[in-house]
């Protein structure tokens, strides 16, 4: 990570929310009917958390990347199909390789989630080949 990343850095980016998804969606990938056709919560969540990943990936050495490690997020209000949603994000602080934002998301009524979000600045390479690892012993296949 470089060392010029800013302390109070603000990204912004909107989506516009689509059928895939809602929760009435997403909760039929796990076998669940029911629920209705609104941005879902994990929804807003990956959206959230891919505008902090884009608003530090500038900063980033070669092959680094960036993992969630922890969201602490409140969804307050419901945003329907074909409705714009922006999400507004601020790094507040940088220890080490964990990175801290806070989040505001907003469709074009209301704020509809706010809350916090935390990121890993990972070697790309390294992580990847911990996972295969991973994977492999899981198949009880020796590396």
């Amino acid at each position: 990570m470089r060392s010029d990343l800013p302390l109070g850095l603000k990204y912004s980016q909107s989506i516009v929310v689509t059928s895939g998804m809602t929760a009435e969606t997403i909760s039929k990938l796990f076998g669940v009917e029911g629920f209705v056709p609104v941005l879902a919560t994990a929804g807003m969540i990956v959206f959230m958390e891919l505008t902090c990943a884009a608003a530090v990936k500038p900063f980033l050495d070669n092959g680094e990347e960036t993992v969630g490690t922890r969201v602490d997020m409140s969804h307050i209000a419901a945003t329907p199909v074909g409705m714009r949603v922006t999400a507004e994000v601020e790094l507040i602080e940088i220890q080490d390789r964990k990175l801290r934002f806070k989040v505001l998301c907003r469709d074009e009524q209301d704020v509809i989630g706010e809350g916090f979000h935390e990121r890993g600045v990972i070697y790309g390479p390294k992580f990847r080949a911990r996972l295969e690892a991973k994977s492999l012993a899981a198949k009880g296949v020796k590396a």
